[in-house]
């Protein structure tokens, strides 16, 4: 048997023994005594610490798929005839990577370079690689999975957005017909600048062994993509993204709870505060913690709200939804937002197409260290807040 589908069957069963547990155990006033919640505190650990060896074996077998994948194509044209496209050409790769290996390349090096070279120093990432890096991003970052991403070149990218819609009247046989004209308004998505760096020792980086794209790739993956994300959940729009989250440009509020505690009829509440036809794609994302809270609600009938997922490469559901999580988004605390709850797609990331890389080669010479720049110019703004709702902790 497939040992991701033998831990998620084992995670199954391991949250319906908990499930049992915690009814069995809860006395007449609904409450468990001290001995008991220990107990199902460490049978709910272990139904998390199963579902991220989950993760991690998915993961795992992403990348050796990747890596067992060809690294060509068949040759089905003419093998003399050599095809230059841009940042994507094999003359452009192998220029980029000696360059960053080494400050003494040749002319040739630079005749490529000149291909993707940039104003402001340093050199466009090749176009494979550069994918590459997005999925990484991905990997890293949830919220791209989620929401909708363009790619721009220059300037300001002006978005129009219906802000009202017009309607259909009865009218009497010859009456006059009432205008009712749609209302338009505009979001602008402009791009904002991250940056990082990063420490190569001049040795290493001399050896061929070492793999400088996938260590680049890897690191830039992990503190772009931590630094989106907050952007993107939490972002004020100062020098940054506008986060969903944000007071006056963000999602709208769906509701706010009765009590200090969330219950099963505040997530019903949130769930019927989205219009259907954003319910269609809708995704749950909150907090750990929060999750951990949801996984003791039960319906009228006795059933859990929280599902584990017994499919590969698909997520845990709540109330049918997929459920997502992220360490940005607030814990539960008074006056938190910590349930979001709509599609994402109406929040539209914009990428100013080509991550730029510099090498370094002076900055560190001096305890023998090649320092390895990298820039990325990018933009978030939901376009439509209905389209995403999210659930406040009472003050």
């Amino acid at each position: 048997m497939n040992k991701t589908l033998e831990l998620r069957e084992k995670r199954a069963k391991a949250w319906d023994a908990a499930k049992s547990f915690l009814d069995s155990k809860r006395g007449q006033d609904g409450l468990l005594s001290a001995e008991d919640v220990g107990v199902y505190e460490k049978m709910e650990a272990d139904v998390v610490a199963l579902g991220k060896e989950i993760e991690r074996l998915e993961r795992q077998a992403a990348i050796d798929s990747e890596l067992n994948s060809p690294t060509s194509q068949p040759i089905r044209n003419d093998p003399r005839a050599e095809v230059k496209t841009a940042r994507a050409g094999s003359e452009y790769k192998q220029a980029f990577w000696d360059a960053l290996r080494s400050k003494h390349a040749g002319a040739s090096v630079y005749n490529a370079l000149r291909i993707g070279s940039d104003p402001d120093g340093g050199y466009l990432v090749p176009d494979e690689y550069e994918r590459t890096l997005i999925e990484a991003l991905e990997e890293e970052n949830i919220f791209r999975k989620l929401a909708h991403v363009i790619q721009t070149s220059s300037g300001d990218r002006k978005i129009p957005v219906v802000a009202s819609k017009g309607t259909a009247s009865w009218v009497d046989e010859e009456g006059d017909i009432p205008e009712s004209d749609d209302t338009f308004g505009q979001v602008t998505l402009s791009a904002y600048k991250m940056a990082t760096m990063i420490k190569v020792s001049e040795e290493l980086l001399n050896d061929n062994v070492f793999n400088l794209e996938a260590y680049i790739a890897r690191e830039f993956a992990r503190r772009i993509g931590a630094l989106e994300e907050e952007a993107f959940f939490v972002g004020d729009g100062v020098g940054k993204p506008t986060g969903v989250l944000h007071d006056t440009n963000g999602a709208e509020l769906g509701i706010t709870t009765a009590g200090v505690a969330i219950t099963f009829d505040d997530v019903v509440d949130l769930f019927y505060s989205l219009r259907i036809p954003y319910r269609r794609r809708a995704v749950f994302v909150m907090n750990d913690s929060t999750v951990k809270e949801i996984r003791k609600l039960k319906d009228s009938t006795g059933q859990y709200l929280w599902q584990p997922a017994l499919t590969a490469a698909t997520p845990d559901t709540v109330m049918n939804k997929p459920v997502y999580t992220s360490s940005f988004v607030p814990a539960i605390a008074p006056e938190a937002k910590t349930i979001i709850f709509g599609d994402f797609s109406y929040y539209w990331v914009a990428d100013r197409q080509g991550r730029v890389f510099r090498r370094l080669g002076e900055l560190y010479a001096k305890t023998d260290q090649v320092g390895f720049k990298a820039t990325q110019r990018v933009d978030g703004r939901i376009i439509l807040p209905e389209a995403i709702k999210y659930l406040q902790m009472k003050a």
